[in-house]
Protein backbone atom coordinates (compact mmCIF):
# COMPACT_ATOMS: atom_id res chain seq x y z
CA UNK A 1 0.00 0.00 0.00
CA UNK A 2 1.09 3.50 -0.64
CA UNK A 3 -0.54 6.86 0.02
CA UNK A 4 -0.76 7.28 -3.73
CA UNK A 5 -3.37 4.53 -3.76
CA UNK A 6 -5.50 6.40 -1.26
CA UNK A 7 -5.24 9.87 -2.81
CA UNK A 8 -5.17 10.66 -6.48
CA UNK A 9 -3.68 14.17 -6.90
CA UNK A 10 -6.17 17.00 -7.30
CA UNK A 11 -6.42 20.74 -6.80
CA UNK A 12 -7.34 21.11 -3.16
CA UNK A 13 -9.08 24.37 -2.32
CA UNK A 14 -7.73 24.82 1.21
CA UNK A 15 -4.25 23.74 0.16
CA UNK A 16 -3.99 25.99 -2.89
CA UNK A 17 -5.30 29.00 -0.99
CA UNK A 18 -3.03 28.22 1.93
CA UNK A 19 -0.01 28.18 -0.35
CA UNK A 20 -1.08 31.49 -1.85
CA UNK A 21 -1.03 33.04 1.61
CA UNK A 22 2.28 31.28 2.32
CA UNK A 23 3.83 33.06 -0.64
CA UNK A 24 2.62 36.33 0.80
CA UNK A 25 4.27 35.50 4.10
CA UNK A 26 7.51 34.47 2.38
CA UNK A 27 7.88 37.66 0.36
CA UNK A 28 8.75 41.24 1.10
CA UNK A 29 6.04 43.81 1.88
CA UNK A 30 6.14 44.91 -1.73
CA UNK A 31 5.55 41.34 -2.86
CA UNK A 32 2.70 40.84 -0.43
CA UNK A 33 0.68 43.47 -2.21
CA UNK A 34 0.90 41.39 -5.40
CA UNK A 35 -1.19 38.56 -3.99
CA UNK A 36 -4.59 39.53 -2.67
CA UNK A 37 -6.03 36.98 -0.23
CA UNK A 38 -9.11 35.39 -1.79
CA UNK A 39 -12.53 36.52 -0.66
CA UNK A 40 -15.80 34.66 -0.55
CA UNK A 41 -18.32 35.17 -3.31
CA UNK A 42 -21.79 33.78 -3.76
CA UNK A 43 -21.73 34.32 -7.50
CA UNK A 44 -20.04 32.00 -9.92
CA UNK A 45 -18.83 33.06 -13.32
CA UNK A 46 -20.81 32.52 -16.48
CA UNK A 47 -19.52 29.96 -18.93
CA UNK A 48 -18.26 32.71 -21.26
CA UNK A 49 -16.44 34.53 -18.47
CA UNK A 50 -14.92 31.26 -17.27
CA UNK A 51 -13.59 30.35 -20.71
CA UNK A 52 -12.19 33.82 -21.28
CA UNK A 53 -10.41 33.78 -17.93
CA UNK A 54 -9.10 30.24 -18.51
CA UNK A 55 -7.72 31.21 -21.93
CA UNK A 56 -5.97 34.22 -20.41
CA UNK A 57 -4.41 32.19 -17.59
CA UNK A 58 -3.45 29.41 -20.00
CA UNK A 59 -1.52 31.87 -22.16
CA UNK A 60 0.30 33.20 -19.12
CA UNK A 61 1.19 29.71 -17.87
CA UNK A 62 2.55 28.84 -21.31
CA UNK A 63 4.79 31.89 -21.15
CA UNK A 64 5.94 31.14 -17.59
CA UNK A 65 6.78 27.47 -18.17
CA UNK A 66 7.96 27.75 -21.77
CA UNK A 67 5.50 25.00 -22.78
CA UNK A 68 3.52 26.02 -25.84
CA UNK A 69 -0.10 25.02 -26.26
CA UNK A 70 -0.12 22.35 -28.97
CA UNK A 71 -3.86 21.72 -29.29
CA UNK A 72 -7.11 23.33 -28.08
CA UNK A 73 -8.18 22.45 -24.54
CA UNK A 74 -11.67 21.44 -23.45
CA UNK A 75 -12.99 23.51 -20.51
CA UNK A 76 -16.17 23.30 -18.46
CA UNK A 77 -17.88 24.25 -15.20
CA UNK A 78 -19.22 21.45 -12.99
CA UNK A 79 -21.59 21.31 -10.05
CA UNK A 80 -20.73 19.69 -6.73
CA UNK A 81 -22.96 16.73 -7.61
CA UNK A 82 -21.12 16.28 -10.91
CA UNK A 83 -17.78 16.44 -9.13
CA UNK A 84 -18.91 13.79 -6.62
CA UNK A 85 -19.97 11.51 -9.48
CA UNK A 86 -16.62 12.15 -11.17
CA UNK A 87 -14.72 11.21 -7.99
CA UNK A 88 -16.58 7.90 -7.67
CA UNK A 89 -16.08 7.11 -11.34
CA UNK A 90 -12.35 7.84 -11.13
CA UNK A 91 -11.94 5.68 -8.02
CA UNK A 92 -13.64 2.73 -9.70
CA UNK A 93 -11.61 3.13 -12.89
CA UNK A 94 -8.27 3.49 -11.12
CA UNK A 95 -8.63 0.60 -8.66
CA UNK A 96 -11.04 -2.33 -8.43
CA UNK A 97 -12.92 -2.87 -5.14
CA UNK A 98 -10.58 -5.78 -4.38
CA UNK A 99 -7.51 -3.62 -4.97
CA UNK A 100 -8.89 -0.83 -2.81
CA UNK A 101 -9.65 -3.37 -0.08
CA UNK A 102 -6.05 -4.60 -0.24
CA UNK A 103 -4.76 -1.01 -0.09
CA UNK A 104 -6.80 -0.25 3.02
CA UNK A 105 -5.81 -3.53 4.72
CA UNK A 106 -2.15 -2.79 4.02
CA UNK A 107 -2.45 0.65 5.62
CA UNK A 108 -4.19 -1.00 8.56
CA UNK A 109 -1.49 -3.69 8.90
CA UNK A 110 1.22 -1.01 8.90
CA UNK A 111 -0.63 0.77 11.71
CA UNK A 112 -1.42 3.87 9.64
CA UNK A 113 -5.22 3.81 9.82
CA UNK A 114 -7.58 2.36 12.46
CA UNK A 115 -9.02 -1.10 11.95
CA UNK A 116 -12.23 -0.98 9.94
CA UNK A 117 -11.74 2.60 8.77
CA UNK A 118 -13.97 3.22 5.73
CA UNK A 119 -11.42 4.62 3.26
CA UNK A 120 -13.80 4.72 0.28
CA UNK A 121 -16.38 6.79 2.15
CA UNK A 122 -13.69 9.12 3.47
CA UNK A 123 -12.19 9.66 0.04
CA UNK A 124 -15.49 10.47 -1.63
CA UNK A 125 -16.35 13.00 1.09
CA UNK A 126 -12.97 14.71 1.23
CA UNK A 127 -12.49 14.90 -2.52
CA UNK A 128 -16.00 16.25 -3.07
CA UNK A 129 -15.28 18.89 -0.44
CA UNK A 130 -11.80 19.77 -1.63
CA UNK A 131 -11.78 19.61 -5.41
CA UNK A 132 -12.05 23.10 -6.79
CA UNK A 133 -10.66 22.38 -10.22
CA UNK A 134 -8.97 19.57 -12.08
CA UNK A 135 -7.28 18.69 -15.34
CA UNK A 136 -8.16 15.17 -16.46
CA UNK A 137 -5.33 13.69 -18.58
CA UNK A 138 -7.60 10.85 -19.74
CA UNK A 139 -10.12 13.14 -21.42
CA UNK A 140 -7.76 16.14 -21.85
CA UNK A 141 -10.34 18.37 -20.20
CA UNK A 142 -10.02 21.10 -17.58
CA UNK A 143 -12.98 21.81 -15.33
CA UNK A 144 -13.64 24.00 -12.34
CA UNK A 145 -16.34 23.96 -9.65
CA UNK A 146 -19.24 26.23 -10.52
CA UNK A 147 -19.56 27.16 -6.83
CA UNK A 148 -15.97 28.38 -6.70
CA UNK A 149 -15.67 32.16 -6.08
CA UNK A 150 -14.26 33.91 -9.17
CA UNK A 151 -11.56 35.46 -6.98
CA UNK A 152 -10.21 31.96 -6.21
CA UNK A 153 -10.41 30.50 -9.67
CA UNK A 154 -7.32 32.06 -11.22
CA UNK A 155 -5.00 30.37 -8.71
CA UNK A 156 -6.57 26.97 -9.32
CA UNK A 157 -6.44 27.58 -13.06
CA UNK A 158 -2.74 28.43 -12.88
CA UNK A 159 -2.05 25.09 -11.19
CA UNK A 160 -4.29 22.85 -13.27
CA UNK A 161 -3.58 24.46 -16.63
CA UNK A 162 0.11 23.85 -16.00
CA UNK A 163 -0.82 20.15 -15.88
CA UNK A 164 -2.62 20.56 -19.20
CA UNK A 165 0.51 22.01 -20.80
CA UNK A 166 2.71 19.32 -19.20
CA UNK A 167 0.38 16.66 -20.56
CA UNK A 168 0.60 17.94 -24.12
CA UNK A 169 4.40 17.75 -23.95
CA UNK A 170 5.08 14.77 -21.66
CA UNK A 171 1.88 12.64 -21.50
CA UNK A 172 1.69 12.86 -17.71
CA UNK A 173 -0.71 9.94 -17.14
CA UNK A 174 1.53 7.52 -19.03
CA UNK A 175 4.64 9.11 -17.52
CA UNK A 176 3.42 8.73 -13.93
CA UNK A 177 2.23 5.15 -14.38
CA UNK A 178 5.49 4.09 -16.00
CA UNK A 179 6.88 3.72 -12.47
CA UNK A 180 4.44 0.91 -11.66
CA UNK A 181 4.48 -1.50 -9.92
CA UNK A 182 6.80 0.50 -7.62
CA UNK A 183 4.34 2.59 -5.57
CA UNK A 184 7.08 4.66 -3.95
CA UNK A 185 8.51 5.66 -7.33
CA UNK A 186 5.04 6.46 -8.67
CA UNK A 187 4.34 8.69 -5.67
CA UNK A 188 7.65 10.45 -6.32
CA UNK A 189 6.60 11.19 -9.90
CA UNK A 190 3.19 12.44 -8.76
CA UNK A 191 4.93 14.69 -6.21
CA UNK A 192 7.01 16.26 -8.94
CA UNK A 193 3.92 16.80 -11.09
CA UNK A 194 2.03 18.52 -8.27
CA UNK A 195 5.07 20.35 -6.97
CA UNK A 196 6.05 21.76 -10.35
CA UNK A 197 2.46 22.88 -11.02
CA UNK A 198 2.41 24.58 -7.61
CA UNK A 199 5.73 26.28 -8.41
CA UNK A 200 4.23 27.55 -11.67
CA UNK A 201 1.22 28.83 -9.74
CA UNK A 202 3.61 30.67 -7.41
CA UNK A 203 5.29 32.36 -10.37
CA UNK A 204 1.88 33.33 -11.72
CA UNK A 205 0.87 34.90 -8.41
CA UNK A 206 4.09 36.94 -8.33
CA UNK A 207 3.86 38.19 -11.91
CA UNK A 208 2.94 41.76 -10.83
CA UNK A 209 6.20 41.99 -8.85
CA UNK A 210 8.48 40.99 -11.70
CA UNK A 211 9.86 38.26 -9.45
CA UNK A 212 9.41 34.47 -9.27
CA UNK A 213 9.77 31.60 -6.83
CA UNK A 214 13.48 31.28 -7.51
CA UNK A 215 13.98 34.83 -6.20
CA UNK A 216 12.59 33.91 -2.77
CA UNK A 217 14.80 32.56 0.01
CA UNK A 218 14.58 28.81 0.51
CA UNK A 219 11.64 27.91 2.71
CA UNK A 220 9.65 24.87 3.75
CA UNK A 221 6.11 25.45 2.51
CA UNK A 222 4.67 23.01 5.05
CA UNK A 223 5.20 25.45 7.92
CA UNK A 224 2.74 27.87 6.31
CA UNK A 225 -0.12 25.46 5.78
CA UNK A 226 -0.10 23.40 8.98
CA UNK A 227 -3.73 24.34 9.69
CA UNK A 228 -5.04 24.12 6.15
CA UNK A 229 -6.22 20.49 6.55
CA UNK A 230 -8.65 21.35 9.37
CA UNK A 231 -11.71 21.29 7.14
CA UNK A 232 -14.86 19.29 8.00
CA UNK A 233 -13.90 16.18 6.04
CA UNK A 234 -10.23 16.24 7.09
CA UNK A 235 -10.44 17.45 10.67
CA UNK A 236 -10.88 14.03 12.25
CA UNK A 237 -9.00 12.04 9.62
CA UNK A 238 -6.05 9.86 10.66
CA UNK A 239 -2.83 11.93 10.49
CA UNK A 240 -1.46 9.63 7.79
CA UNK A 241 -4.31 10.54 5.45
CA UNK A 242 -3.78 14.27 5.98
CA UNK A 243 -0.06 13.91 5.37
CA UNK A 244 -0.71 11.82 2.26
CA UNK A 245 -2.89 14.59 0.87
CA UNK A 246 -0.29 17.28 1.49
CA UNK A 247 2.86 15.38 0.51
CA UNK A 248 2.74 15.79 -3.31
CA UNK A 249 2.10 19.52 -3.02
CA UNK A 250 4.36 20.58 -0.16
CA UNK A 251 7.36 18.32 -0.58
CA UNK A 252 6.83 18.31 -4.34
CA UNK A 253 7.04 22.11 -4.28
CA UNK A 254 10.24 22.08 -2.21
CA UNK A 255 11.75 19.51 -4.59
CA UNK A 256 10.75 21.43 -7.72
CA UNK A 257 11.94 24.75 -6.33
CA UNK A 258 15.33 23.24 -5.43
CA UNK A 259 15.80 21.78 -8.92
CA UNK A 260 14.45 24.71 -10.92
CA UNK A 261 16.16 27.43 -8.86
CA UNK A 262 19.33 27.29 -10.97
CA UNK A 263 18.02 26.29 -14.39
CA UNK A 264 14.64 27.97 -14.35
CA UNK A 265 11.78 26.45 -16.32
CA UNK A 266 14.20 25.44 -19.08
CA UNK A 267 15.20 22.57 -16.77
CA UNK A 268 11.68 21.09 -16.68
CA UNK A 269 12.09 18.67 -19.66
CA UNK A 270 15.26 17.28 -18.10
CA UNK A 271 13.40 16.23 -14.95
CA UNK A 272 10.68 14.56 -16.98
CA UNK A 273 13.44 12.72 -18.87
CA UNK A 274 15.12 11.65 -15.60
CA UNK A 275 12.29 11.45 -13.07
CA UNK A 276 12.75 10.99 -9.32
CA UNK A 277 12.82 7.31 -8.39
CA UNK A 278 11.78 7.45 -4.72
CA UNK A 279 10.06 9.61 -2.15
CA UNK A 280 13.51 9.81 -0.56
CA UNK A 281 14.67 11.87 -3.53
CA UNK A 282 11.62 14.12 -3.16
CA UNK A 283 12.33 14.64 0.54
CA UNK A 284 16.04 15.19 -0.12
CA UNK A 285 16.55 16.90 -3.52
CA UNK A 286 20.32 16.71 -3.07
CA UNK A 287 20.07 12.91 -3.34
CA UNK A 288 18.27 13.28 -6.67
CA UNK A 289 21.04 15.57 -7.89
CA UNK A 290 23.64 13.06 -6.71
CA UNK A 291 21.84 10.21 -8.47
CA UNK A 292 21.40 8.13 -5.31
CA UNK A 293 18.90 5.31 -5.80
CA UNK A 294 17.66 2.90 -3.10
CA UNK A 295 18.83 -0.70 -2.90
CA UNK A 296 16.68 -3.36 -4.55
CA UNK A 297 15.14 -5.51 -1.81
CA UNK A 298 13.34 -8.83 -2.36
CA UNK A 299 11.11 -11.00 -0.19
CA UNK A 300 10.29 -14.71 -0.52
CA UNK A 301 6.69 -15.73 -1.15
CA UNK A 302 5.12 -17.26 1.95
CA UNK A 303 2.35 -19.36 0.42
CA UNK A 304 4.08 -22.69 1.10
CA UNK A 305 4.73 -21.71 4.72
CA UNK A 306 1.19 -20.49 5.39
CA UNK A 307 -0.85 -23.04 3.45
CA UNK A 308 -3.97 -22.68 1.33
CA UNK A 309 -6.04 -21.04 4.07
CA UNK A 310 -4.16 -17.80 3.45
CA UNK A 311 -4.37 -15.46 0.46
CA UNK A 312 -1.79 -12.90 -0.62
CA UNK A 313 -3.28 -9.40 -0.62
CA UNK A 314 -0.44 -7.05 -1.47
CA UNK A 315 3.29 -6.68 -2.08
CA UNK A 316 5.16 -3.42 -2.65
CA UNK A 317 7.41 -0.78 -1.10
CA UNK A 318 6.88 1.41 1.97
CA UNK A 319 9.49 4.05 1.01
CA UNK A 320 11.01 6.78 3.16
CA UNK A 321 7.77 8.76 3.27
CA UNK A 322 5.85 5.68 4.39
CA UNK A 323 8.40 4.89 7.11
CA UNK A 324 8.33 8.49 8.27
CA UNK A 325 4.58 8.17 8.74
CA UNK A 326 4.94 4.87 10.62
CA UNK A 327 7.57 6.31 12.96
CA UNK A 328 5.53 9.49 13.52
CA UNK A 329 2.56 7.32 14.44
CA UNK A 330 4.35 5.45 17.23
CA UNK A 331 7.43 7.57 18.06
CA UNK A 332 7.95 11.32 18.19
CA UNK A 333 8.40 13.28 14.96
CA UNK A 334 12.09 14.12 15.46
CA UNK A 335 13.09 10.52 16.10
CA UNK A 336 10.92 9.41 13.22
CA UNK A 337 12.58 11.80 10.81
CA UNK A 338 16.05 10.72 11.94
CA UNK A 339 15.23 7.03 11.49
CA UNK A 340 13.49 7.51 8.15
CA UNK A 341 16.47 9.25 6.57
CA UNK A 342 18.53 6.07 7.11
CA UNK A 343 16.15 4.16 4.81
CA UNK A 344 17.85 2.64 1.77
CA UNK A 345 15.22 0.32 0.31
CA UNK A 346 12.51 -2.10 1.48
CA UNK A 347 9.82 -4.58 0.52
CA UNK A 348 6.66 -5.69 2.30
CA UNK A 349 4.23 -8.53 1.71
CA UNK A 350 0.74 -8.99 3.18
CA UNK A 351 -1.37 -12.12 3.56
CA UNK A 352 -4.94 -12.54 4.87
CA UNK A 353 -6.41 -15.62 6.54
CA UNK A 354 -9.45 -16.42 4.41
CA UNK A 355 -11.82 -17.35 7.24
CA UNK A 356 -10.76 -15.21 10.18
CA UNK A 357 -9.47 -12.24 8.10
CA UNK A 358 -6.38 -12.07 10.31
CA UNK A 359 -3.37 -10.45 8.67
CA UNK A 360 0.25 -11.52 8.39
CA UNK A 361 2.68 -8.76 7.44
CA UNK A 362 6.29 -9.35 6.43
CA UNK A 363 8.78 -6.51 5.86
CA UNK A 364 12.43 -6.43 4.86
CA UNK A 365 14.17 -3.08 5.11
CA UNK A 366 17.69 -2.12 4.09
CA UNK A 367 19.38 0.65 6.09
CA UNK A 368 22.31 2.75 4.91
CA UNK A 369 24.72 1.36 7.56
CA UNK A 370 25.01 -1.28 10.26
CA UNK A 371 24.99 1.48 12.86
CA UNK A 372 21.63 2.71 11.61
CA UNK A 373 20.32 -0.85 11.42
CA UNK A 374 21.12 -1.19 15.12
CA UNK A 375 19.29 2.09 15.82
CA UNK A 376 16.36 0.89 13.75
CA UNK A 377 16.23 -2.33 15.79
CA UNK A 378 16.21 -0.49 19.10
CA UNK A 379 13.60 2.10 18.21
CA UNK A 380 11.34 0.06 15.94
CA UNK A 381 11.03 -2.58 18.65
CA UNK A 382 9.63 0.22 20.84
CA UNK A 383 7.25 1.24 18.05
CA UNK A 384 6.03 -2.36 17.65
CA UNK A 385 5.21 -2.54 21.35
CA UNK A 386 3.13 0.62 21.06
CA UNK A 387 1.48 -0.63 17.89
CA UNK A 388 0.47 -3.89 19.60
CA UNK A 389 -0.61 -2.58 22.99
CA UNK A 390 -1.92 -5.98 24.12
CA UNK A 391 1.14 -8.24 24.18
CA UNK A 392 2.96 -10.72 26.40
CA UNK A 393 5.98 -13.06 26.55
CA UNK A 394 8.38 -10.36 25.44
CA UNK A 395 11.80 -11.72 24.48
CA UNK A 396 14.79 -9.54 23.58
CA UNK A 397 18.33 -10.25 22.45
CA UNK A 398 20.85 -7.82 20.84
CA UNK A 399 19.52 -8.42 17.32
CA UNK A 400 16.26 -10.31 17.91
CA UNK A 401 12.98 -9.26 19.49
CA UNK A 402 9.61 -10.98 19.76
CA UNK A 403 6.36 -11.06 21.71
CA UNK A 404 2.91 -12.64 21.51
CA UNK A 405 -0.37 -10.89 20.71
CA UNK A 406 -3.97 -12.11 20.39
CA UNK A 407 -3.47 -12.00 16.60
CA UNK A 408 -0.20 -13.94 16.55
CA UNK A 409 3.47 -13.44 17.25
CA UNK A 410 5.50 -10.35 16.34
CA UNK A 411 9.15 -10.81 15.37
CA UNK A 412 11.94 -8.36 14.55
CA UNK A 413 15.47 -9.39 13.63
CA UNK A 414 18.43 -7.49 12.18
CA UNK A 415 21.49 -8.81 10.39
CA UNK A 416 24.23 -6.45 9.17
CA UNK A 417 22.44 -3.61 7.31
CA UNK A 418 19.04 -5.32 7.07
CA UNK A 419 16.08 -5.86 9.37
CA UNK A 420 13.04 -8.08 8.89
CA UNK A 421 9.73 -8.17 10.68
CA UNK A 422 6.89 -10.67 10.68
CA UNK A 423 3.63 -9.76 12.40
CA UNK A 424 0.75 -12.16 12.98
CA UNK A 425 2.87 -15.33 12.65
CA UNK A 426 3.91 -18.31 14.74
CA UNK A 427 7.50 -18.92 15.79
CA UNK A 428 7.66 -21.86 13.38
CA UNK A 429 6.54 -19.60 10.53
CA UNK A 430 9.15 -17.00 11.41
CA UNK A 431 11.88 -19.66 11.50
CA UNK A 432 10.79 -20.89 8.06
CA UNK A 433 10.74 -17.29 6.81
CA UNK A 434 14.30 -16.69 8.08
CA UNK A 435 15.42 -19.93 6.46
CA UNK A 436 14.08 -18.74 3.08
CA UNK A 437 16.17 -15.60 3.55
CA UNK A 438 19.23 -17.77 4.28
CA UNK A 439 19.56 -16.11 7.67
CA UNK A 440 20.96 -18.05 10.66
CA UNK A 441 18.54 -19.42 13.23
CA UNK A 442 17.28 -16.77 15.63
CA UNK A 443 17.68 -17.14 19.43
CA UNK A 444 14.86 -18.94 21.23
CA UNK A 445 13.41 -17.98 24.60
CA UNK A 446 14.46 -20.23 27.50
CA UNK A 447 11.91 -22.78 28.63
CA UNK A 448 9.57 -21.42 31.26
CA UNK A 449 9.75 -23.06 34.68
CA UNK A 450 7.58 -26.16 34.63
CA UNK A 451 7.19 -26.02 30.84
CA UNK A 452 7.89 -29.09 28.73
CA UNK A 453 10.85 -29.14 26.38
CA UNK A 454 10.34 -30.51 22.91
CA UNK A 455 12.23 -33.71 23.85
CA UNK A 456 10.19 -34.18 27.04
CA UNK A 457 6.96 -33.70 25.10
CA UNK A 458 7.96 -36.41 22.61
CA UNK A 459 8.84 -38.89 25.39
CA UNK A 460 5.53 -38.16 27.14
CA UNK A 461 3.60 -38.67 23.90
CA UNK A 462 5.41 -41.96 23.24
CA UNK A 463 4.56 -43.19 26.74
CA UNK A 464 0.89 -42.33 26.24
CA UNK A 465 0.83 -44.24 22.95
CA UNK A 466 2.33 -47.32 24.60
CA UNK A 467 -0.21 -47.24 27.42
CA UNK A 468 -3.07 -46.89 24.95
CA UNK A 469 -1.78 -49.81 22.89
CA UNK A 470 -1.29 -51.96 26.03
CA UNK A 471 -4.88 -51.33 27.11
CA UNK A 472 -6.21 -52.25 23.71
CA UNK A 473 -4.18 -55.49 23.38
CA UNK A 474 -2.88 -56.85 26.68
CA UNK A 475 -1.40 -60.01 25.05
CA UNK A 476 0.88 -58.16 22.69
CA UNK A 477 4.58 -57.74 23.20
CA UNK A 478 3.89 -54.20 24.34
CA UNK A 479 2.28 -55.60 27.49
CA UNK A 480 5.61 -56.89 28.72
CA UNK A 481 7.43 -54.74 31.20
CA UNK A 482 10.63 -53.22 29.81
Amino acid sequence: MHPLRLFRPFAARTLILGLALALCAAGTPAQNSAVTPPTKSSKSQSQADFIATADEVLAQMSKITGLELRSPLKKSLRSREEIRAYVIKQMNEDRTPAERYADARSAEALGLIPKGFDVDKFLVNVLTEQIEGLYDPKTHEFFIADWSPPEDQRMVMAHELTHALQDQHFQIEVWARAARPNDDAELAREAFLEGSATAAMADYLMLPTGRSLKDLPEFDASIFVSDQADTPALKNAPPFLKDSLLFPYLHGLNFSAALLRDSGWAGLPGIFARPPVSTQQILHPELYKAGKVPATVSLPQLGDILGDKWAKLDENLVGEFGWLEIFKQFLDTDRGRSLATAWDGDRYILYEQKDTKKLLLGIRVHLDSEVHAARFFGQYSEALEKKHAEHASLFRRPTFFSFDTPDGGVFLECLAEECVTLEGATREQFDAFAKLLNWPAAPKPPARPGAETEKTAKIRALGENIREARSANPTSELSAEP
